[in-house]
């Protein structure tokens, strides 16, 4: 079954812990934090004390904490983030030079390591680091800012990913954020997503997070 998991970038941060519970409950596995430093990406949001802050709900539900560095130099954040409760840190091939060191030093802090790329960026970028990563991602908006429109292109790249890693054999999860919602769901799902982020589509709205959780789980089978 694929894993629903909302973006608490666009959850209200004045309850952000009952909002968050609430995703919970409805059934999503994982919680995806997106930290953004104003300079890779042109907005500013969280810290490792955000993460801290949900660590509780973690060990009393069991939902993973998903950590996007959308950063420069993330290498130097990333053991603040893993005490903090992060589960798994994804990092972007532009901002690492040195990534397979990254990804190594990622596992051997307990965390998981995933590695994703801008909607530009060729998908050969990660040919190299994909048998060690735990999670490939694929931006399917330019990150920055929550509500964009998906990228129509990402659909075809989301393909060529599982294609790849369906050809070494890996285990990877493959996540896809940015515009997603339940009109595109099956969509994303059909070409290979094992992991869907979505913010405004379960936070946003009139509806409740209950059942905009329910119309993406039921739209993604």
């Amino acid at each position: 079954m694929v894993k629903l998991a909302p973006s608490i970038l666009a959850a209200n941060f004045a309850r952000l812990e009952d909002h968050a519970r609430e995703a919970v409950t409805a059934g999503a596995e994982w919680l995806h934090i997106d930290v953004m430093d104003g300079h890779f990406v042109p907005n500013i949001s969280i810290g490792p004390l955000i993460v801290e802050a949900l660590r509780p709900l973690k060990k009393e539900t069991g939902i993973l904490l998903d950590v996007h560095l959308m950063i420069e130099q993330p290498e130097r954040y990333i053991a603040d983030f893993v005490k903090a409760g992060a589960d798994i840190v994804t990092v972007h091939v532009e901002t690492c030079p040195h990534l397979h060191r990254t990804i190594s030093h990622i596992k051997e802090l307990g965390a998981k390591a995933g590695v994703t790329l801008n909607p530009s960026t060729p998908l050969g970028t990660l040919e190299e680091i994909l048998a060690d990563a735990d999670l490939a991602l694929i931006m399917s908006v330019n990150p920055g800012f929550g509500g964009q429109k998906y990228i129509p292109s990402s659909t075809a790249k989301i393909r060529r990913l599982r294609q790849m890693l369906d050809a070494i054999a890996s285990k990877a999860f493959l996540e896809v954020d940015g515009g997603v919602y339940a009109g595109n769901a099956a969509e994303i799902v059909h070409a290979g997503a094992d992991v869907l982020v979505a913010g405004s589509a379960i936070f946003g709205g009139t509806k409740s997070v209950a059942e905009n959780i329910s119309a993406l789980r039921s739209a993604s089978r």
